[in-house]
C-alpha cells in the first residue's frame, strides 16, 4: 500500500516511534520538527496524509490545520492529529478545522497505523 506520509511533532521520541511504525508498514513518513516546517513540507511533497500534534513551537498544529484548509493545494490532504489535547473543545476545534481524525496521547501505534490505512483506503 504505502505512500508518504508527514509527521508534524517537536518530541523526536514520539517521531521517532511513529515514523518506525509506518516504515516496517510500508509508509514513506517525512519527519517536520515544528509547525512551519510541517507546512514548507507538506507544500513540496503533497504527501498522501499528515500525522499532526497541536502543541509545536514556531506554529501550533490547529494553525497548520487551518492553514493547509485554506490552501487550494493542499486542502483535500486528510489530516490526523496526534495530541495529549484532550479536552473536549480541543477535540471540537481540530475536527471543526478540518481533521480527519482526532487521537488523543498516550496512543497505541497500531491503532494509528489502522486509522492511517482506514482514511487512505477509502479512495
Amino acid at each position: 500500500m504505502g505512500g508518504k506520509i508527514v509527521v508534524a511533532e517537536d518530541n523526536p521520541q514520539i517521531a521517532r516511534l511513529v515514523t518506525f511504525k509506518l516504515e516496517r508498514e510500508g509508509f514513506e513518513p517525512v519527519w517536520a520538527r515544528d509547525g512551519e516546517e510541517a507546512l514548507a513540507l507538506i507544500r513540496e511533497h503533497r504527501p498522501d496524509l499528515v500525522v499532526m500534534d497541536v502543541m509545536m513551537p514556531m506554529m501550533d498544529g490547529f494553525e497548520v490545520l487551518q492553514a493547509l484548509k485554506m490552501d487550494e493545494c493542499c486542502r483535500s490532504i486528510p489530516v490526523i492529529m496526534l495530541t495529549a489535547r484532550a479536552q473536549e473543545q480541543d477535540v471540537l476545534q481540530g475536527f471543526g478545522l478540518g481533521a480527519e481524525d482526532y487521537m488523543v496521547k498516550p496512543f497505541r501505534p497500531a491503532e494509528l497505523v489502522a486509522r492511517i490505512q482506514k482514511i487512505l483506503n477509502r479512495g
